[in-house]
């Protein structure tokens, strides 16, 4: 893969580049869905309560804010996703989803742990601030 040289002097490999811009559309996407896309969602999943929505927009916004910190190399960036994931791991028990779906949940954080491993000088990991 390439290499993302910045300002600061460090190098970001492409994977995690292209996993943080990933992570951008679908979480933007992901809350206008929410936002946008609630009665759609209702219908098809009528349990779901009317909490969980607002909830669950605020957490894009959120992974937003957290994926712009990684760009920016700041550990908490990921931390934050890691801590986001957990909520939304709760919020889908709470509402209904089984076990299975909820734990898929969780796989984004073990990605983004994977692929900020990536490289030897430029892992991106060991360049967090």
């Amino acid at each position: 893969m390439t290499e993302e040289v910045v300002a600061s002097g460090k190098n970001r490999h492409g994977c995690l580049t292209a996993y943080l811009i990933v992570m951008i559309i679908a979480n933007s996407l992901t809350g206008l869905l929410y936002l946008f896309g609630a009665d759609a969602i209702k219908q098809r999943l009528p349990n779901m309560p009317n909490w969980a929505f607002p909830v669950l927009i605020a957490i894009a916004i959120i992974n937003l804010i957290c994926a712009f910190a990684l760009f920016r190399w700041k550990k908490w960036g990921f931390w934050g996703f890691a801590l986001s994931s957990l909520i939304v791991f709760a919020v889908n028990l709470a509402i209904g989803l089984n076990i299975v779906s909820a734990i898929l949940g969780l796989v984004g954080v073990a990605v983004l742990f994977g692929v900020l491993h990536i490289g030897k000088e430029n892992k991106g990991w060991t360049q967090l601030e």
